[in-house]
């Protein structure tokens, strides 16, 4: 059971980058960088925060505590990307760091305790606890992609009065054990 939670948890982080990588490919860096209102969070933003938090949590995940001297939390709420490269990179060096961690863990691993600010907790809580952490950021990255688009979005799930046809569709396929994001 515990290899099926392995590899699944890996196949939902892979979704959410997948979500926020879609979400980037229609948009230009002005746009990624656009605050809604003053002091409010962009884009650029979000992603310099999940991928400061990638690269505490992640780094040496089963050694040492989850929240690094060097993390400089604050700064991660200035925005440095010139270029959609520059934060394309970015973001890649935390999901890089982050499925390294994942890969290397067994299902004895799974059990161990791990601390985040001192505070313990098994390898699977605090994999579930990044994996919410993430997708809460990602969802944001999502929306104000949307917000920013209009009617150009496209839709990264079931388009609006698509339902019917996406249900007819995976209902007409025998009952078997997959993944969601099998068919993506």
């Amino acid at each position: 059971m515990n290899t099926s939670y392995l590899s699944n948890i890996k196949k939902q982080f892979e979704y959410y980058k997948s979500l926020g990588e879609k979400t980037f490919h229609q948009l230009s860096i002005e746009e990624v960088k656009q605050e809604f209102v003053e002091d409010s969070n962009s884009i650029s933003i979000i992603v310099k925060h999940i991928v400061g938090n990638m690269l505490s949590r992640w780094t040496n995940f089963l050694t040492e505590d989850g929240e690094k001297e060097w993390r400089h939390r604050d700064d991660e709420f200035k925005d440095i990307f010139q270029t959609k490269e520059e934060l394309l990179d970015y973001w890649n060096k935390g999901w890089i760091c982050l499925f390294d961690a994942i890969t290397t863990l067994t299902e004895e691993d799974l059990e161990r305790i791990i601390y985040i600010r001192n505070q313990g907790h098994t390898v699977t809580e605090a994999i579930n606890r990044q994996l919410a952490h993430y997708s809460y950021h990602i969802g944001q990255i999502v929306f104000l992609g949307k917000l920013l688009k209009g009617k150009d979005w496209v839709s990264l799930s079931i388009p609006k009065g698509t339902s019917n046809t996406y249900n007819l569709e995976k209902f007409s396929k025998e009952k078997a054990r997959r993944h969601f994001t099998d068919d993506l």
